[in-house]
């Protein structure tokens, strides 16, 4: 019948156990931190990152790249390691607003290594962050963030060998963090990169991404041009017809950073490939914006709704506009509220609705079951079409 268990050897346990605890050595117990895999952890996910920006190149008046050092002065000794693809959060107070904006590491994963981040950030003419950053900041200044967070990033057990990334605009930056993460021989995968600009002279680090092709030939890079003809430049936008012109035999994933009218157009096209759902991923792009034009969007909406907030008991009221996120309208009114990739997806922001109604387009509801079941909402993707009165949890971390 096999051994059977004895009741009655348990009850000599305790005693056991203190006899092996009496003979032991007495020596102070570890902290938690002195653990190496607390020590590991604490290195690759701090809750806060002090920085300095050493370095600022000016690509145009309205794109510049800042190289960010870690800031030994306010205890930050070394830089995170991160995935290429990845983002820093970055938080701002702009007069009495208090905003966070992600902004995706255009440096290589070897980099962190050698104490260097690179962020490049374009103007947005409606963007008060992206105006404030490029206005304000200089060499020398301290700049807190994250750690690197985001999940733009090439997975082999998922992804298919080569990545067809699609581009437009600043959002070539995580794919320059790819392709020299593959010509370091960080990643393994093969890049073909079809980037959209507007004419040659919007093309954004076309001499760095030459350099990567010379010296890597897993990485290919082709411009296609709306504004104008050029030889040795594709001409008109990234249809489904220019992917399958680049892409290889048998399965490929596809890789895609842009703005908002590009993620409508080319997943439209993208639909006619056919291709299996894990091998599209889509980085984020900051907020939504213009929800009206969804076919879903309800009729006879008003302008502006009042919402009320709870932060630790404490609430305040404000107007928030139909047109604007609710993560945005509390960021503008000088409420902190937390908040990462603004895109739905992290779930850093999720608050309860207590009461009124509010429209999510689907396209960026990355709401879990338990959200939906229990009234939750992602402020950075949602929007008031009524009053609303929301709980929302308080900034956890430092930045």
């Amino acid at each position: 019948m096999g051994l059977l268990l004895n009741p009655l050897k348990f009850t000599k346990l305790s005693k056991n156990r203190q006899e092996k605890i009496d003979a032991a050595e007495a020596k102070p117990v570890k902290q938690l931190g002195d653990y190496l895999p607390n020590r590991i952890a604490k290195a690759l996910h701090p809750e806060v990152q002090h920085v300095v920006i050493s370095e600022i190149v000016e690509h145009s008046p309205d794109v510049k790249s800042f190289f960010f050092a870690p800031d030994k002065e306010l205890g930050t000794e070394s830089l995170a390691y991160f995935s290429a693809g990845q983002y820093l959060t970055i938080r701002l107070n702009v007069g009495k607003a208090k905003i966070s904006r992600p902004y995706s590491l255009s440096s290589s994963p070897k980099e962190s290594t050698e104490g260097k981040y690179t962020l490049t950030i374009k103007r947005d003419k409606d963007g008060l962050a992206s105006n404030y950053v490029l206005d304000n900041w200089k060499v020398g200044d301290k700049v807190t963030v994250s750690a690197p967070e985001g999940v733009f990033t090439y997975e082999p057990l998922r992804d298919a060998s080569t990545v067809i990334g699609l581009a437009g605009g600043s959002g070539i930056t995580p794919f320059l963090s790819l392709a020299k993460a593959i010509a370091d021989g960080d990643e393994d995968a093969n890049l073909v990169l079809l980037y959209g600009s507007r004419t040659a002279d919007d093309i954004l680090f076309k001499a760095e991404f030459d350099a990567l092709e010379q010296k890597c030939d897993k990485i290919k890079v082709v411009h296609v041009l709306s504004g104008e003809e050029k030889e040795g430049f594709e001409h008109g936008f990234i249809t489904a017809d220019l992917i399958k012109k680049y892409a290889p035999e048998g399965e490929y994933s596809i890789f895609i950073c842009g703005p908002q009218v590009m993620y409508d157009f080319v997943d439209k096209e993208i639909a006619t490939l056919g291709l299996r759902r894990k091998f599209v991923r889509h980085e984020v792009f900051g907020e939504y914006r213009n929800p009206a034009r969804n076919e879903d969007y309800p009729k006879d909406v008003a302008d502006e709704f009042s919402l009320t907030v709870k932060i630790r008991g404490e609430e305040t009221t404000i107007k928030c506009s139909a047109n604007e996120t609710i993560l945005n309208a509390l960021e503008h009114a000088g409420v902190n509220a937390p908040a990462r990739c603004r895109s739905g997806i992290c779930g850093y922001c999720h608050s309860r609705l207590v009461s009124g109604e509010v429209y999510v387009p689907k396209s960026v509801d990355g709401r879990r079951m338990a959200d939906l079941d229990y009234g939750y909402i992602h402020p950075c993707c949602t929007f008031p079409i009524s009053d609303l009165v929301i709980d929302v949890p308080p900034e956890t971390t430092r930045i």
